[in-house]
């Protein structure tokens, strides 16, 4: 075990005992314990008015995709989470592999449409968001742009483009590719990242980069950009969307995800704050907020491309494998 490996070891374990010690205190409160891998302002603006309208009082942890769904295996049965969301789907899919959840409610599962959860029904999608290449307008055009996003494999493409590949977000998009053109397309396109691409921590920090001039262009999320110009723009104003289309893998959509534990002391209060984040009150939220994510069980927020218009590839959000993906990276000496 290397160094950083002991690191995050040590940095799991002390995380887990904490969150154990709080945790169990506030369900003796009779608290539900959500564990939010979700956007911060997100997640508070979903617990707060759920709070509001049922009288459901809500303690929230906070943390990463893959820090909680990890964080989770190593609690078992005494994790105190009762409800885990996500901003992508691979930690679902690995708690779900591991037999971790409760059946979603079906009234839960009717709200949201069959592409946006997985057919067991053991959790569902809560919002999306959408893979662009944020380019610098200023430099590139409709006719120099990426057909595809495997495009940025080509040589011609070295030092010109970035990407934040420690992140949940990316990783997801690289499970996706992984599930559409197979390891060994996958690895290749790694391998050609590690040679092209300048790494960012942070989809923020690479578009920033796109729009000071360091690099032409950056594969993130729609959302950041979106975010930046409702504020003052001053990170994405020499930057514009290129949304792939096609069913490119640089068009995947990538599903946000919450499930309910199985261990969980209160399952009809976590049952209902799922039912309501997906139902109309909690949609609306992301129809009409300042998250810029994909509202999947309601109208989208209207300043948005619409789903229907980013003839996304068909990705199956259950079988997104973190772990190959992590490996395949690992090797293409990206992480």
């Amino acid at each position: 075990m290397n160094m950083s490996t002991r690191m995050t070891a040590a940095a799991l374990s002390l995380f887990a005992a904490v969150s154990l010690a709080s945790g169990v205190r506030a369900q003796e409160v009779d608290e539900l314990v959500i564990y939010n891998a979700q956007h911060e302002g997100l997640g508070k603006a979903w617990i707060e008015a759920f709070t509001k309208e049922t009288g459901i009082k809500v303690v929230v942890r906070k943390g990463s995709d893959m820090e909680f769904a990890n964080l989770i295996l190593q609690e078992g049965d005494l994790t105190p989470a009762d409800v885990f969301l996500t901003e992508n789907s691979p930690g679902m899919a690995l708690l779900d592999t591991e037999g971790r959840f409760a059946p979603v409610d079906k009234e839960t599962l009717d709200q949201v449409p069959a592409e946006y959860r997985p057919a067991d029904g053991m959790w569902t999608g809560i919002a999306a968001r959408s893979t662009v290449f944020a380019y610098d307008k200023t430099k590139l055009s409709e006719e120099t742009l990426p057909k595809s996003m495997l495009d940025l494999a080509d040589r011609a493409w070295k030092g010109r483009w970035g990407a934040s590949p420690a992140g949940a977000d990316f990783q997801a998009i690289v499970g996706a590719l992984l599930q559409l053109k197979g390891e060994e397309a996958t690895s290749a396109w790694l391998t050609a990242m590690k040679e092209n691409a300048t790494p960012y921590r942070g989809n923020s920090v690479a578009m920033k980069a796109v729009n000071a001039g360091e690099i032409e262009g950056a594969v993130i999320y729609h959302y950041y950009w979106f975010g930046d110009q409702a504020k003052t723009g001053e990170n994405s104003n020499n930057v514009a969307l290129h949304y792939f289309k096609n069913q490119d893998p640089g068009a995947f959509v990538s599903i946000s995800g919450g499930g309910i534990l199985k261990t969980s002391k209160h399952q009809k209060e976590a049952q209902a704050f799922l039912k309501w984040i997906t139902g109309k009150s909690g949609q609306s939220i992301l129809r009409d907020g300042d998250s810029f994510e994909y509202a999947i069980a309601g109208d989208a927020n209207p300043k948005l491309v619409p789903l229907k218009d980013l003839d996304a590839p068909k990705v199956e959000a259950s079988t997104l494998d973190n772990k190959k993906v992590v490996e395949l990276m690992t090797a293409a000496g990206l992480l």
